[in-house]
């Protein structure tokens, strides 16, 4: 048993010991590296002298000579000898027009504006060049790219886009510009743009139209004579993101042209165009315009089947539908520009308020006419020169209660095939008091008024010359 714990013993204070050995060891490496950083110039000798041995040895891998484009000490001012350069000229000045190669990529629409007259658009846009005093010697071919603090040394060309409102250069997290140099002074810059740009609109034919909008990129200083502006790709310059989308507008194209503009007092200048066309979204419009002034233009129909004597019921309904008519129409145009000619859904908003305005009208000639008739009716009571046998007629204007039959109680009055018309027969024998065995002349007045007919006719008449304005209006704006 003795035995076994002086073996444990023994066993303890070797472990012991390899552990102090350890940690004195590492102590004395650390010491050694710290004067070795604090000299400096031993680890360089060192590095020499083993570079030399490789040279000696001949090895493949330093027999490479080193890219000095990515040396870190080099310069890139100094790479690309800028301060032995002009900048403040253009490439060959002199000489023939430099080229500018354009591609835009357009990252979003994001608005149309109708009442402002102008849209605004997010894009990349990339020119492309060559600047020979910007070359450097590279064995590999590789390019070099920089942000935006180099554009500021170097030349680049002085873009500007025609008929813009408001632009600016993104700089979320900083100026998103790129510059990419190619060791044979092709030149790549790269930035992002959001503008908002006049839109010339034609509202003729709103909301039942299409508009074609452009943005235009053209040089500010430079003409034709310096600068050849050009599409680099053709109409395959101009790339757009599936993704865009309008809430008003189906995008139907995007082309890209070329155009020379003139300025009188500067010359000819190169002009790039993106075009796109917009074609409107025609259902919101019948959800909020179209269907309520439909509606309105039916329901003023309902006092055609209201009998003619409700007043109460006929007036107010005329009225309601009047005035919503015209709640409509200021709503559309207040979301418009005011524009001096007439747009297509004017023309559908007038006519529909003129139907309303009719209806009114004519409950209005009808209410005239039983006015003027019962008024004759009563003149040809007081003129009958007994009117004994005669049942006593009941008020029929005063009250607004009585119907057509009450018109039946009055002399000779004979309706045909049950159709309540207001025909009257009245017999007037007007005697001459001249002698007493003189003969009664007699003379017999026909009178008749038909004021229901109107009510008849306009339930047929105003429902078909509607339908007939809706087929006519649909097929030349549609």
């Amino acid at each position: 048993m003795l035995t076994v714990h002086k073996m444990y013993f023994s066993i303890c204070l070797l472990l012991w010991g390899w552990v102090l050995s350890t940690e004195c060891r590492a102590h004395r490496q650390g010491k050694e590296i710290h004067e070795v950083y604090k000299k400096g110039s031993q680890p360089q000798r060192q590095r020499r002298e083993a570079h030399g041995e490789a040279r000696k040895q001949g090895s493949p891998i330093l027999k490479r000579s080193p890219d000095i484009t990515k040396s870190p000490l080099t310069k890139s001012e100094q790479l690309l000898r800028i301060d032995d350069h002009d900048f403040s000229m253009r490439p060959g000045f002199g000489g023939p027009a430099i080229p500018v190669g354009v591609d835009v990529q357009v990252e979003s629409l994001d608005s149309i504006s109708e009442v402002d007259m102008d849209f605004t658009m997010t894009l990349y846009l990339r020119h492309y060049w060559k600047d020979e005093r910007l070359s450097f010697p590279s064995t590999n071919n590789q390019s070099m790219t920089f942000d935006g603090r180099l554009v500021k040394k170097i030349w680049v060309p002085d873009m500007f886009f025609v008929h813009s409102k408001r632009s600016f250069i993104h700089d979320t997290t900083t100026d998103n510009v790129m510059l990419r140099v190619q060791p044979d002074g092709k030149v790549l810059y790269s930035l992002r743009v959001t503008v908002t740009a006049m839109c010339n609109m034609d509202f003729s034919r709103f909301p039942l139209d299409t508009q074609t909008c452009s943005l235009e990129i053209e040089s500010y200083a430079y003409t034709e004579d310096d600068l050849m502006l050009y599409w680099k790709n053709g109409n395959d310059s101009l790339k757009t993101d599936e993704r865009i989308s309008l809430s008003q507008f189906l995008i139907q194209e995007f082309h890209t042209t070329t155009k020379l503009a003139f300025y009188s007092s500067t010359g000819w200048y190169n002009r790039l165009y993106i075009n796109f066309t917009l074609r409107r979204h025609i259902f919101f419009f019948l959800l909020q315009t179209y269907f309520p002034a439909t509606l309105m233009v039916m329901l003023s129909w309902v006092s055609f089947w209201i009998d003619r004597r409700a007043v109460p019921a006929r007036v107010p309904l005329g009225i309601t539908t009047v005035l919503t008519m015209s709640t409509i129409i200021t709503g559309v145009n207040a979301s418009m520009p005011r524009v001096s000619y007439i747009k297509a859904v004017d023309i559908y908003l007038w006519v529909s308020f003129v139907f309303v305005f009719l209806s009114v009208l004519e409950y209005a000639a009808v209410n005239y006419l039983t006015t003027v008739q019962e008024r004759k009716e009563r003149k040809l009571r007081d003129k009958l020169p007994c009117a004994c046998s005669l049942p006593q007629p009941r008020p029929m204007m005063m009250d607004g209660s009585y119907n057509d039959g009450d018109v039946n109680e009055l002399g000779h009055y004979v309706s045909e095939n049950g159709d309540k018309q207001d025909r009257m027969m009245v017999q007037l024998a007007l005697g001459s008091e001249r002698g007493a065995g003189r003969r009664k002349n007699q003379r017999y007045v026909s009178m008749r008024i038909d004021t229901h007919a109107i009510d008849k006719y306009s339930r047929i008449i105003f429902p078909g010359a509607y339908i007939l304005f809706n087929l006519i209006y649909w097929s030349i704006f549609s």
